[in-house]
């Protein structure tokens, strides 16, 4: 291997560096993305549980109301019960009354126990609103926490690539073109080593996919320096430095 493959191999190993310094600064921020989604959650359960209360409110009014004309109706019987003139309208207006009670019963029921989810309601509004509350704090240090960190995460970032700038001086136009466009295919890993198959003389393999690499291609690796790529995963081959002094 000559200075082209020598220089991928250092530019790999900048180029680790880089992600990971990235994939630092992309974990500070998700932390802040997961906190908003859990307030934005939580207002949503929230405003879901207002509607919720609202309905119960207006089906309890409207039972209240119908209950108010149907006790007008108790007053109205139990006044027709003291004109009846005979026994039989006497026993017709009777048996309506009791009906009427037992209706205004069921009523009274239905809206004792929309009373109850209301209240239920309302609390679980007061217990959602609170967890909003103490979400935001989190959510504001997290941010806060988030932003040092990102200041700290950049700067390592800008060095390291000010770095790889410098490495990649040392690549030429094509070999630098190949290097770029198979990184961004395996998140970053553009170069893999040859690997020797345990047991088996001169049976190489790629260690990026671990499929076969031809004596052939390790022959014009110690020879030559020109870029041999994996014929499966098309990574850029390089031999390691226990390889090189074979």
């Amino acid at each position: 291997m000559g200075p082209i493959l020598h220089g991928l191999i250092k530019l790999q190993s900048v180029e680790n560096r880089l992600r990971a310094a990235k994939a630092k600064l992309s974990r500070s921020r998700r932390s802040v993305i997961i906190q908003e989604n859990q307030v934005r959650s939580l207002q949503n359960a929230l405003e879901a549980k207002k509607e919720e209360l609202q309905l119960t409110k207006v089906q309890s009014g409207r039972l209240e109301l119908e209950l108010k004309t149907r006790d007008e109706e108790v007053s109205k019987l139990r006044a027709a019960l003291n004109t009846a003139k005979s026994n039989k309208e006497y026993a017709a207006v009777l048996t309506q009354l009791n009906t009427t009670r037992a209706d205004n019963s069921k009523l009274e029921t239905q809206i004792l126990e929309l009373m109850k989810a209301v209240e239920a309601d309302e609390a679980e509004c007061k217990n959602i609103q609170r967890q909003i509350e103490e979400q935001k704090q989190v959510l504001e240090q997290t941010r806060k926490t988030a932003d040092a960190s990102a200041i700290e995460h950049e700067a390592e970032i800008a060095k390291i690539q000010a770095e790889w700038n410098e490495a990649a001086k040392a690549i030429p136009p094509e070999p630098l073109k190949v290097f770029k466009r198979v990184a961004e295919t395996y998140d970053g890993e553009a170069v893999a080593q040859v690997e020797e198959q345990e047991g088996r003389h001169a049976a190489y393999s790629c260690g990026g996919c671990f499929m076969g690499v031809t004596a052939e291609s390790v022959n014009l690796l110690m020879t030559k320096d020109d870029l041999i790529r994996c014929p499966n995963c098309t990574r850029i081959l390089v031999l390691s430095s226990t390889q090189m002094h074979v």
